[in-house]
């Protein structure tokens, strides 16, 4: 792991965990239960998944810097993928989404897509 994957690994996971501390906290505060809707699993899959993503896009912006930003894409329908497969499923067994489901999920997803396109983008421009 080169130093650009490392720090941004770091910065993810520290910003994440700052995060999920005040989403559990909220969750306290507003009587829910602290660990409902697989929020722990929500921000788990989603840091593994953008620092891999991340990782594969800089080993690959040397060898394929044309179509970089299409691979991008792609690691969009692998995330799309992973919420289909494993958070999908439970969260509409009841045959709806409640707005905590969709928080518990969306605010990981959306954390690490910000960091991720913030990250890569200034990769990529210093080539």
């Amino acid at each position: 792991m080169n130093t650009i994957t490392k720090e941004f690994s770091q910065r993810i996971l520290v910003f994440l965990s700052i995060v999920f501390v005040i989403h559990v906290l909220i969750n306290i505060f507003l009587n829910l239960p602290k660990f409902q809707h697989l929020i722990t699993e929500a921000y788990v899959i989603n840091a593994m998944l953008a620092i891999g993503i991340f990782w594969g896009l800089i080993a690959l912006k040397e060898k394929y810097n044309n179509q970089i930003g299409f691979l991008f894409l792609a690691s969009s329908f692998i995330k799309f993928f992973v919420f289909f497969l494993v958070f999908y499923g439970p969260y509409k067994a009841d045959d709806q989404i409640t707005f905590s489901e969709f928080v518990s999920f969306f605010i990981p997803y959306t954390i690490c897509l910000v960091l991720e396109t913030y990250y890569l983008s200034k990769q990529l421009n210093q080539m």
